[in-house]
């Protein structure tokens, strides 16, 4: 007999809070979802500058959280490890070898210790010495590798600074310049423990819009602690490690040897420190050292920069640098301010300047430019390839320039939209000088260079490698990779320009490396890699295309699970995809999945479910396309929810999909994009969102590829903003956050003010917090928790 339970009960029991008092304990999968958290890595190849020898670099499996739950500092947007006195978080390597390319077995390198953690390395450029830090438990040290030997032995005690980045350079052949702890420094500052008095910002009609930071200076200690830990000097350290230190000292974020060894570009941040942007605002000055100390130039004094227009740059010089193809010549962009012009009488935005050593003439205002100076390659006084964008447009200009001819007519060589892949003409081919930097690789006549890139199509990514003739602007395909495999140009291997070091992989073997001869069409591999997860090699992958409603066409990788097929019925699905803005239906409806790629499987993707019995649509296209008088946000949600109709159609269509079992899950701005679609739709029985973004008002100067302000466009930021409908959203959704997320605009507050918003409303959701994680999630026990949370999540919800 069935027996009512009273109306009562029945209510008791739905309001029984989902188990917040759960204790904290991290969880395990499935032994096959396990298994990819501790698959292998391939190890990192290096060429060398000589071109002799390829460096692999071993990766380590997944960290342990007792590794992220060290004390970290966060200070003026850096991360800082206050027991190494460099970045924390950062990925090391754990051992390294020597593989001849002219044949032979890899040569493991000795003498570095039990349990090595190698943070930096730097070739010398004549490729006989490979220096390296060794990140030990109370300092990073520098060690040196002797490449004819394979022996490496420390040349300094754990004494380097790494707070700005890597702290060795080789000044020349035998001379490294590093970034050091000052000689004699004392214990870190303490915290006061009584207040001496308010914090207090103030701004005097300054507009100074700024993006959302995390960790950023917040009170007097924090910057006495960004002085202790930021404070660096200059020394040279020799290859018997002699050290000789250097009259240099500060918060030096930039020591940057020229060409020849003679000088070093050096950038010292200074105060007024700011709460409001990360130290790569603050005021700093740009000087000019000779390599006893002494300065002999100072560049510029930037004052501090808190807040510019979204399409401004930093007044004054940036984006300084050597000239590659000269000694000692100084290069840098700097805005022009309103009122200037072009020689065509455009209108000018950014000048390219030069300065020779001694350093003591004027400037030489090379050229100037409608839009925004994107990168220079050099090649000799008359050859300068100069990128100038403009990111309102996405428009991509590359010139040809002559150097040596300061204001003379240059020449443009191609211009598109950089949302336009497959008229992408490819990056130029560089070699080494005789100063061991990099210039473009030209013929012997000098009249062609040459252009290597994905070569986007229909079809899918074909790189290739094209011969381009300066003078009438044409392109001669040299070589295109062809299936079954992916065949990616790395660098030319001798002046000859006919024999290259490639990259180069298929459907079913991971990227190994070798040595095509274009001109005989032979490839000699120089690497095998196995597979690091042959669970995976009945996987089945289809590039699909199908329509929106409104006939954008779209595209995605759709995996099938070992052994299904088509009698066996349709399949609980799981969607992952990150929406991305275009101003061009045209260009949102190219391909860019790729059948010849291996299928690298990661933790934190939704390829591991495929061992649990799901399909995975992964990547399909999510476009948002600016329609005629609008943004592309004007009509987000409308657009996104059409993509995903698209995308279910189709599923179901071929007999894959279960309409009533499609799960929709992102990260970061996919996990926007989750949330929006069950605030809007109720197309999908599941979500997860992770590490995402849900109010848009907590970003209010600008997201993505938004530029305008809140001010400017509240209706739009309403709109976007799953936050505001949380009442909407009736489809169970799994929320994961990284409690330590330093992203831009998705602290982990945008996540706890959703779910409660989420909770208020009586929705079906789960909040996980995973301890000390970043916005990408690292640990060990981290990343078989989170498997743990999706496959529990996915299985309540979408299996049968």
């Amino acid at each position: 007999m069935l027996r009512r339970f009273p109306l009562w009960l029945a209510m008791l029991v739905q309001l029984v809070p989902a188990a917040a008092e759960e204790p904290p304990a991290y969880r395990m999968p499935s032994a096959a979802l396990a298994a990819v958290v501790d698959a292998p890595t391939p190890p990192t190849a290096v060429l060398s500058p000589d071109r002799q020898r390829l460096l692999l670099l071993d990766r380590p499996e997944a960290p342990g959280i007792a590794e992220l739950a060290q004390p970290e500092l966060k200070l003026a947007g850096l991360r800082i490890n206050p027991a190494t006195n460099g970045r924390s978080r950062e990925f090391v390597y754990t051992g390294l070898a020597l593989q001849p390319l002219a044949g032979g077995p890899a040569q493991r390198v000795t003498g570095l210790p039990a349990g090595v953690r190698i943070g930096d390395y730097e070739w010398s450029r004549d490729g006989r010495h490979l220096a390296i830090t060794l990140v030990l438990d109370r300092g990073i040290a520098l060690w040196l590798v002797d490449v004819g030997t394979a022996r490496a032995r420390r040349l300094t005690d754990p004494i380097l600074n790494a707070v700005f980045g890597e702290p060795i350079i080789w000044l020349d052949d035998a001379t490294l310049l590093i970034r050091r702890v000052p000689a004699g420094r004392g214990p870190a500052p303490l915290a006061p423990a009584v207040p001496s008095g308010p914090i207090v910002q103030e701004n005097r009609g300054q507009r100074a819009g700024a993006r959302t930071y995390d960790g950023l200076l917040a009170s007097p200690h924090d910057e006495a602690l960004f002085d202790f830990y930021g404070d660096c000097e200059l020394a040279l350290v020799t290859l018997d490690g002699a050290l000789q230190s250097l009259p240099i000292r500060g918060l030096l974020t930039t020591a940057n040897p020229s060409p020849d060894g003679k000088y070093i570009l050096v950038e010292t941040l200074r105060r007024p420190y700011s709460y409001l942007v990360p130290s790569g605002r603050f005021p700093v000055t740009i000087d000019l050292f000779d390599r006893t100390g002494r300065r002999v130039h100072r560049v510029a004094e930037l004052p501090l920069n808190e807040g510019t227009a979204t399409t401004a740059v930093r007044p004054g010089p940036r984006n300084l640098t050597w000239r590659a193809d000269a000694p000692a010549t100084l290069s840098w962009s700097q805005d022009l301010g309103r009122g200037a012009r072009t020689r065509d009488q455009r209108t000018a935005r950014d000048a390219w300047f030069t300065l020779a050593a001694p350093f003591t003439g004027k400037p030489v205002e090379q050229q100037r430019f409608e839009y925004r100076i994107a990168g220079i390659q050099w090649g000799a006084n008359d050859l300068a390839l100069v990128t100038e964008s403009w990111s309102n447009t996405r428009l991509v200009r590359t010139w040809r320039v002559e150097p040596g001819k300061p204001g003379s007519a240059r020449t443009l060589l191609f211009e598109r939209q950089s949302e336009d892949r497959y008229g992408d003409p490819g990056r130029a081919a560089t070699r080494r000088n005789a100063l061991g930097r990099l210039v473009l690789a030209r013929s012997a006549d000098g009249g062609k260079i040459y252009l290597h890139g994905a070569g986007a199509s229909p079809e899918g990514d074909r790189p290739f490698l094209d011969e381009f003739d300066l003078a009438s602007r044409r392109s001669r395909r040299l070589w295109r990779s062809a299936p079954p495999y992916y065949e990616d140009f790395v660098s030319f291997l001798d002046d000859t320009l006919t024999r290259a070091f490639v990259a180069r992989e298929s459907a079913t073997e991971p990227t190994h490396f070798g040595v095509r001869n274009y001109a005989t069409s032979e490839f000699q591999a120089l690497t095998r890699f196995p597979n690091p997860l042959p669970s995976f090699a009945g996987v089945r992958q289809e590039v699909i295309r199908y329509q929106r409603a409104d006939g954008v066409a779209l595209s995605g990788t759709l995996y099938l699970p070992p052994g299904w097929n088509p009698e066996r019925g349709p399949l609980p699905t799981l969607l992952w995809a990150y929406p991305r803005e275009f101003l061009d239906a045209e260009n949102a409806a190219q391909i860019k999945a790729t059948p010849e790629r291996f299928t690298r499987v990661s933790a934190t993707g939704p390829l591991p479910f495929l061992l649990a019995g799901y399909a995975v649509l992964n990547d399909p296209a999510m476009p948002i396309i600016a329609r005629k008088g609008q943004k592309p946000n004007d009509t987000y949600i409308e657009q996104l929810v059409a993509n995903a109709q698209a995308a279910i159609d189709e599923l179901v269509r071929r007999g894959v999909a279960d309409k009533d079992r499609i799960a929709v899950g992102g990260h970061s701005y996919g996990a926007f994009m989750t949330a929006n679609l069950l605030a809007h739709s109720k197309l999908f029985r599941a979500g997860i969102a992770r590490s995402g973004a849900y109010n848009r008002t907590l970003t209010p100067f600008g997201f993505q590829s938004e530029q305008r302000w809140f001010w400017q466009a509240p209706q739009v930021y309403a709109a976007m903003s799953p936050f505001n409908f949380a009442h909407q959203v009736k489809t169970p959704i799994l929320l994961i956050h990284g409690a330590a997320d330093n992203n831009a605009g998705t602290f982990p507050i945008q996540s706890e003010r959703f779910y409660a918003a989420l909770k208020g409303h009586g929705a079906t959701a789960r909040y996980v917090v995973l301890p000390h994680e970043s916005h990408s999630y690292r640990a060990r026990e981290s990343l078989l928790h989170l498997l743990w949370e999706m496959e529990t999540w996915l299985g309540t919800h979408l299996k049968k």
